[in-house]
């Protein structure tokens, strides 16, 4: 029987440090694949899924030069519950199948075990594809100030963007393991490494 690559999913809230946990696990030889660009090419100027949105949300989330204005649909899709669903029901499906094509193309002898960022992980009902699953998290409070400076948006819309998603409190609850931020990089990245131990581990 061909071993199988062991699919482990890295999940959190917005803003807890998902980004730095993948790029650490990336540098330390880890195959990673991100959900984020995958939406982004399932959206992609010509592409199907940008066709659908525009079908769905109207001509103005397109910009001029045919790309879409994520800016002008954020602020859609995060006030209306079911203009979101809308929008994760075009772009998922695709996101997912380019995930499950990235882990059977891996080499199993190469990569025992390999990681899918997937900020709605649980939100999707992904989780089940998942051997493992390691959550990124900080404290919510500390949440709401990174959206807003790093996204320049007001407390009110960063709030917004957190009720979006699964509470992180949940998330933590759900996972196999945990990786918390709010101590900075060097004790977030002693985390990493205790993780990638315990998954190397026969």
């Amino acid at each position: 029987m061909t071993p199988r690559v062991r699919r482990v999913a890295l999940t959190g809230g917005i803003a807890t440090g998902k980004s730095h946990v993948r790029a650490r696990l990336e540098q330390a030889g880890v195959a990673t694949i991100d959900s984020d660009v995958l939406a982004r090419q399932a959206v992609a100027p010509g592409s199907r899924g940008l066709a659908a949105v525009a079908a769905r949300f109207g001509a103005e989330v397109i910009t001029p030069d045919g790309a879409l204005d994520r800016g002008r649909l954020a602020a859609i899709v995060f006030a209306d519950t079911k203009a979101r669903r809308d929008l994760e029901a075009i772009i998922h499906p695709d996101v997912r199948r380019a995930t499950d094509e990235w882990f059977a193309a891996l080499d199993a002898s190469r990569h025992p075990f390999a990681v899918a960022d997937i900020p709605l992980l649980f939100e999707v009902g992904r989780d089940r594809d998942f051997d493992v699953v390691i959550v990124v998290a900080c404290d919510p409070e500390a949440q709401v100030g990174r959206v807003m400076q790093r996204d320049r948006l007001t407390e009110t819309a960063a709030r917004q963007r957190l009720a979006a998603q699964l509470p992180i409190t949940e998330k933590v609850r759900r996972a196999d393991f945990v990786i918390t931020t709010d101590a900075g990089y060097d004790q977030t990245d002693r985390q990493v490494d205790e993780v990638l131990g315990a998954l190397r581990s026969p």
